[in-house]
């Protein structure tokens, strides 16, 4: 078994807080009318749990994940922001972690390397992001900048939306076009379907009546991208989430009893060549390296995980997210889905707040949010989306990818006690 993802000590996240994912979708959503701002999203999650630990008293360290603020809001130096949380905070030491997508997760790590070095007992992990600031063209080119620098040159101008939907292309050429373009409007339907259930969710309020049918629109070239409709892809998001990572000093010191939080019990951190483009574009060989890391680490099988968080930027990734993490093989994930294992009611239920597709992609923020999610879900808080609890199946599984399943994060949770 490899211990090198495994924490020396025990590691906890107990509470946690989600701002509204802000974007269209939203009724209170109008690019005409003033909207929170980059600093307002912060204080609102950071403060959010403060009252939940016992404020800024119990708090050793900040970090802060965050991918493009020096672009959407010209603003970088976003440690500094951390402060503005509480007076509290105030000299205290603060980090801000870049990985595109995967900034979230990283600041968690972050914030467990920080309790595994006992330089601090707590540590307030923030994610941020705010991109409803420049039109979607754009921000598609900010958002690009996850990519490598020479290929965006040559790319297509919707960057990310064009790299999957070349895998989708190969997708389809591979296992067969009719019922992955199924499975891809099944998995548009759970994650809407999930977000109603999440009044913080950017597609909590979507009243569509024939999701699947809706989703299965004909991708148009002229006017996006040849494999993919604008259903597959995750939405512009604002938006911030907050959880405190603690060890048990930190648990005692805030008042909070183990059965309040949940472990972490191993993780996979993983980075590929950003010049290197996929050997093999119908999988995602990174995430499947993070995942495996943190289930050998642990020495848990798929058949124990209760619940995923995976990282549905478009859904053709959802699909390939279900066979990198082994829950079916190659070329079989559209079979999962379809058989209805990934919903609430099936085997593994995968994104119950809605993923990036229902819930939201504030970049920076997205990890954190899988962190809270799966906080929620494993300790009984998670309301309308809660799932029954499985003794046999106690883990829940988290997976944050940053640019073309590149910079990946695997963390693996149980509820602790």
């Amino acid at each position: 078994m490899n211990t090198a993802n495994r924490p020396r000590r025990k590691v906890y996240v107990a509470a946690g807080y989600n701002t509204v994912s802000m974007g269209t979708g939203r009724k209170e959503f109008s690019p005409k009318k003033p909207r929170p701002g980059l600093e307002d999203y912060i204080q609102q999650a950071g403060r959010g749990v403060l009252g939940q630990i016992g404020g800024a008293k119990n708090v050793d360290e900040g970090v802060i994940g965050n991918f493009m603020a020096a672009r959407f809001n010209s603003q970088g130096n976003l440690a500094a922001l951390i402060p503005a949380i509480d007076p509290g905070l105030q000299y205290k030491p603060c980090t801000r972690t870049e990985g595109a997508c995967c900034s979230g997760a990283l600041a968690l790590m972050s914030a467990v390397k920080s309790v595994l070095a006992e330089t601090a007992e707590t540590v307030l992990a923030v994610g941020v992001e705010v991109q409803n600031t420049v039109k979607a063209v754009y921000g598609a080119d900010i958002l690009a900048t996850a990519g490598w620098s020479r290929e965006r040159k040559a790319g297509h101008a919707y960057f990310f939306p064009g790299k999957f939907s070349d895998r989708a292309g190969a997708y389809f050429q591979k296992h067969g076009r009719e019922r992955t373009r199924k499975a891809m409007a099944r998995w548009y339907r759970n994650a809407i379907e999930n977000a109603r259930l999440c009044p913080t969710a950017q597609e909590h309020h979507n009243t569509a009546k024939d999701l699947e049918a809706l989703a299965m629109a004909e991708p148009n070239p002229k006017s996006f991208v040849e494999h993919l409709n604008f259903y597959d892809c995750s939405k512009v998001s604002d938006g911030a989430c907050a959880a405190a990572v603690l060890s048990e000093e930190g648990l005692r010191r805030a008042g909070i009893p183990k059965s309040e939080a949940v472990e972490i019990v191993a993780w996979g951190q993983v980075e590929a060549d950003l010049t290197r483009a996929p050997e093999d574009p119908t999988r995602l060989e990174t995430t499947r390296q993070a995942v495996e890391q943190a289930l050998k680490a642990a020495g848990v099988a798929t058949d124990r995980l209760r619940t995923v968080e995976a990282h549905d930027c478009f859904t053709i990734a959802g699909l390939m997210a279900v066979e990198a993490i082994g829950l079916a093989k190659p070329g079989e994930g559209p079979d999962f889905v379809l058989a209805g294992e990934t919903s609430r009611g099936g085997r593994v239920p995968v994104n119950t707040t809605g993923g990036l597709i229902g819930w939201g992609h504030p970049t920076g923020a997205t990890g954190v949010h899988q962190a809270v999610t799966l906080w929620e879900q494993l300790t009984g808080k998670a309301g309308d989306c809660q799932l029954e609890p499985d003794a046999k199946r106690p883990y829940g599984l988290s997976i944050n990818m940053g640019g073309d399943d590149k910079t990946v994060v695997a963390i693996l949770y149980r509820k602790g006690g």
